[in-house]
């Protein structure tokens, strides 16, 4: 079997945990908008009704998300990682030998934002970059073809 336990940092766990309380709240409301709506009769044609419902669904489906996470996590303690090589938690800033461009990637165990930059340690080009150093050239298989970067900097945390 797989190792499933998500790397964390002390801070992610307590946002995640922070977040998770505050849907747990939401969800109380929430539910109280589908009986209220409920009670307005005719749920085939109540727009309002339903609308709770989909709200209801989501929040119930993030908590879910949220607890799997929580229950698999694990502290790792950024100052203990090494500094020159690209691990859990750091930033590494790559170049991409097609387009003569830079990039920085931010490596998080879960919660990936890609508009930040903020991808998993287990995605195709979070494996690839793992235990890489400063200067090394790295190939690294996508489903759109393959990427060519070099390591250009590489900052904890």
């Amino acid at each position: 079997m797989p190792d499933d336990r998500i790397p964390m940092t002390q801070g992610d766990f307590e946002q995640r945990k922070s977040e998770l309380e505050r849907l747990q709240i939401k969800l109380r409301e929430v539910t109280v908008q589908v009986a209220t709506a409920r009670d307005m009769g005719d749920l085939s044609e109540n727009a309002e009704y339903h609308a709770a419902r989909e709200i209801q669904g989501m929040t119930q489906a993030k908590i879910h998300q949220l607890q799997d996470e929580l229950s698999r996590a694990y502290f790792v303690d950024l100052s203990t990682l090494p500094k020159d090589t690209v691990v859990f938690g750091c930033k590494v800033r790559v170049k991409d030998l097609d387009i003569e461009e830079e990039e920085e990637f931010h490596l998080v165990g879960s919660n990936p934002d890609p508009d930040q930059n903020r991808i998993l340690t287990t995605s195709p080009i979070g494996q690839g970059l793992l235990g890489k150093k400063k200067g090394e050239m790295v190939n690294i298989q996508v489903p759109r073809g393959t990427l060519r970067f070099v390591i250009v900097e590489i900052a904890v945390g």
